[in-house]
């Protein structure tokens, strides 16, 4: 029995319909026809940003939630925050990361955390 024999292909179709019953067959195509038509449309998209015709607008991201700038700013939790911190304001003196940067000459005022840190590090690195 070979693929190219037509009794192979009739039995392969009546199997299909029996299987997925014979409404479900032209969905199947439907959806499949359509993933194509969205797969090229984004393989276009791409083709049209890389020779520089953008037709992407971007998206400002959504404001903080109220009061969220009024807080001070606490390490990152597990949880994924879409916002910036906020400066820290009145650096706690027992905080060995604001110690080690003043010991270093680092501004500390006005800052958060994360910069403060980027600053050591770079500080200390350079050395």
């Amino acid at each position: 029995m070979a693929w190219d024999d037509p009794v192979v292909w009739i039995l392969i179709i009546a199997v299909v319909i029996f299987l997925f019953g014979a409404n479900k067959i032209p969905q199947f195509a439907r959806s499949i026809g359509q993933a194509r038509r969205e797969f090229d449309k984004g393989w276009k998209g791409t083709d049209d940003i890389t020779r520089g015709s953008t037709s992407v607008q971007a998206v400002p991201p959504p404001p903080p939630p109220a009061g969220v700038l009024n807080q001070l700013y606490a390490p990152p939790s597990t949880s994924s925050a879409s916002f910036p911190p906020t400066p820290v304001q009145g650096h706690s003196t027992q905080d060995p990361l604001i110690v080690a940067a003043e010991k270093e000459g680092i501004q500390t005022e006005g800052k958060t955390r994360e910069q403060i840190a980027s600053e050591l590090s770079w500080k200390l690195n350079k050395k």
